[in-house]
């Protein structure tokens, strides 16, 4: 199991926002958030998006850091990525 972080490139709230997400379980994807203080708001069906100044913390905590392309082709090879159907309820 791997904890993925993308770097902070998604405008949001006046702030640059990452993703945060399991290559394989989400159960440990909560736990690890939880552990570098996530909060479970920030949980978005299969991914946290997480602030910019959180990701060097995540990354020292053992969160492997990839690009945007990377993370998102290796959440959908975990099969735990929601796709945008499955967000619209269809």
């Amino acid at each position: 199991m791997v904890i993925l972080v993308d770097d902070a490139r998604w405008p949001a709230h006046g702030r640059l926002w990452a993703h945060l997400v399991s290559d394989t379980d989400l159960d440990e994807l909560h736990r690890f958030a939880e552990a570098h203080g996530i909060p479970p708001r920030a949980f978005d069906l299969d991914h946290y998006d997480v602030p910019e100044d959180a990701v060097a913390r995540l990354i020292a905590g053992g969160a492997h850091h990839v690009s945007a392309h990377e993370l998102v082709r290796r959440l959908i090879a975990s099969g735990l990525r929601v796709t945008a159907r499955q967000r619209r309820g269809r």
